[in-house]
């Protein structure tokens, strides 16, 4: 041996798209690449960023192999770095190359530590060794894998088991569910997070709840979106509640909630409610008038199929459907994330409704951009949506076995800030 280490610098040319967007087949390649070659996996550590590019690398006790994608190019950088005669690093090349579908590459082996450069010296690790060996791990290796939903400015990490638990393309949208550690089952669109086990409930209490108990007499109910299940479960509570339908665009998402978060879904075979797959916007564009209580916009960021969903002639068309008590309630984005949308949104409403009958309800919710999101709310009439029975609330609190909502979080989740009062000239 006359160096310490080969080093191999890759360019793989041509690769799949949809692999090199994959932190999970990405670093279970990169896992298995290592393996073939001979090498030990200590363990792995990769990242997925949103919307593409997946960073990682898997220690060897050889050294590391390291890589990073470009999936718009079709590109992936790649480092093989083993040490010592037993790891031969062009069985990973070979096994990566395959795997990735790259139809090209360049590559470049430098020998690392020429022995005829350096010198030797002695160096006791008698007692490295004795710790080292009354630490031995029993696992095979130690997985570190993290999805990474992310804008151009702001970013939210979660580290996950590496496996994917669900993941369809459809015409709409990608829908996948992960298993996190700090939050659960994670539904992500598009690669980013629609809601995880651990905190779905401040959404799907707050999107519901506030309407219903203000209103007081809800029975007719649409809504749209909401595929993985929590609205309808937590809109179902209501005894008073004779008929929700519920229209989602993409039958995927209902699928997904089905089969890996029973405790969102399990409302989609209660008896009062319609579940219907199609388009949401031309649903409501063909309701009759007049007819609903309560209708609830529960759709995802204003891209692909949600995009329709945050248009003045759509909510006109909500306007119309709703009777002459009814309740609109809307996913309004975020005022620290989505500040645009935030504002054009509570000014369609006022335009529709009315100032004095549209109000903006603030809440948190960790995994989302900023951790501050909102709904806005209308009301046809002028019932006064920010004030319940609060004696019937905290009793119906104890019965629905609510986490979030209670007759408090009712009132001051109308109280605005005063920066987001600007935002909306309040």
């Amino acid at each position: 041996m006359s160096s310490l280490g080969r080093h191999i610098l890759v360019e793989f040319l041509g690769c799949n798209p949809d692999i090199m967007n994959d932190v999970s087949k990405i670093e279970a390649a990169m896992v298995n690449a290592a393996e073939s070659s001979g090498a030990t996996v200590i363990n792995s550590s990769f990242h997925h960023f949103s919307p593409y590019g997946v960073s990682g690398v898997v220690v060897i006790q050889e050294s590391h192999l390291a890589i990073h994608t470009w999936p718009e190019y079709q590109y992936a950088a790649v480092d093989l770095f083993t040490c010592g005669d037993t790891v031969d690093p062009w069985i990973s090349f070979d096994f990566l190359k395959d795997v990735y579908g790259a139809s090209n590459y360049s590559a470049l082996e430098m020998n690392r530590g020429s022995l005829n450069l350096l010198k030797r010296i002695e160096y006791d690790i008698t007692t490295l060794r004795e710790q080292a060996a009354s630490n031995l791990r029993t696992e095979k290796f130690t997985r570190n894998v993290w999805f990474t939903d992310k804008d151009d400015n702001q970013a939210l990490s979660l580290r996950y088991t590496g496996e994917i638990l669900f993941d369809k393309q459809t015409k709409y949208q990608r829908v996948k569910v992960i298993d996190t550690y700090k939050y659960g089952k994670t539904l992500t669109i598009d690669n980013m997070v629609m809601c995880t086990e651990k905190d779905e409930f401040h959404y799907h209490e707050m999107i519901s709840h506030p309407a219903i108990f203000a209103h007081g007499n809800v029975k007719n109910v649409l809504v749209i979106g909401g595929g993985d299940g929590g609205t309808v479960r937590e809109v179902l509570k209501h005894g008073s509640v004779e008929k929700v339908t519920m229209v989602e665009i993409d039958g995927a998402v209902v699928e997904a909630s089905i089969k890996c978060l029973p405790t969102l879904s399990y409302a989609f075979d209660h008896p009062k409610l319609n579940l219907l797959i199609e388009d949401g916007l031309a649903y409501v564009k063909n309701s009759a008038k007049g007819i609903y209580d309560l209708i609830i916009v529960d759709g995802s960021d204003p891209i692909g199929p949600a995009e329709g969903l945050f248009t003045e002639k759509f909510y006109k068309d909500c306007y119309d459907a709703l009777n002459e008590d009814g309740i609109l309630v809307a996913q309004g984005e975020s005022p620290l994330f989505n500040e645009e949308v935030f504002a054009e949104l509570n000014a369609a409403f006022k335009k529709l409704f009315g100032e004095r009958n549209t109000r903006t309800l603030l809440f948190n919710v960790a995994t989302y951009p900023t951790g501050l999101w909102c709904f806005q709310t209308a009301c046809k009439s002028d019932l006064d949506i920010t004030k319940a029975d609060e004696d019937f609330v905290d009793k119906k609190v104890i019965d629905y076995k609510l986490k979030y909502y209670n007759a408090d979080i009712h009132r001051a989740s109308f109280v605005l800030p005063n920066y987001v009062k600007s935002m909306i000239n309040e």
